[in-house]
């Protein structure tokens, strides 16, 4: 398996938008779990970039190992694109990186970035579930998610569920 040992452990998500709908609509999408059977989902939410970089330091120090970081294109006044781009270059063993871009035509955009993969918005929530788990799951994993995949309320909003630190309690700090 591409994942580590323990591949039911929680899987922390990262989602940046300035739009706290969009970042809804992100939680909503995926649910508790990315497929059937997959890791339960915490998330870590930014509204900015300087809340992104700071997640992402306690990923690389080990602290909140991120699984998947979700960035909005069209996030003001840092898009995701730019954000994105940054963090491949900055962070040693990036997570994969999914960019939601505002038009088609940004695809050109999504591959500079260096993102893992790219979903238009507003959400589809069967496309971008799709796309999530084929991430999480990792490179070599068996196909893309199941299309019978848990339904998409009651999405975990916070670090409930699963091991390791509270995700709210160690950015407080």
């Amino acid at each position: 398996m591409a994942q580590s040992a323990d591949a039911n452990a929680a899987a922390t998500v990262l989602v940046y938008s300035d739009d706290r709908n969009t970042r809804e609509q992100v939680r909503l999408a995926l649910g508790r779990r990315a497929w059937p059977g997959g890791p339960e989902l915490r998330w870590i939410e930014c509204a900015t970039a300087a809340a992104v970089v700071r997640a992402m330091d306690l990923h690389a120090s080990g602290k909140v190992p991120v699984r998947l970081a979700i960035l909005d294109g069209e996030a003001v006044p840092e898009g995701g694109m730019g954000l994105c781009r940054r963090l491949k270059d900055e962070i040693y063993g990036c997570p994969p990186v999914l960019v939601l871009i505002g038009r088609p035509q940004d695809s050109w955009l999504a591959g500079w970035s260096r993102a893992d993969a790219a979903v238009p918005a507003p959400v589809d929530p069967a496309v971008l579930a799709e796309t999530a788990a084929a991430l999480l799951r990792g490179p070599g994993a068996s196909g893309a998610a199941d299309s019978g995949r848990e339904g998409s309320g009651g999405a975990d909003s916070g670090g409930a569920g699963g091991s390791g630190p509270d995700v709210r309690d160690v950015l407080a700090s």
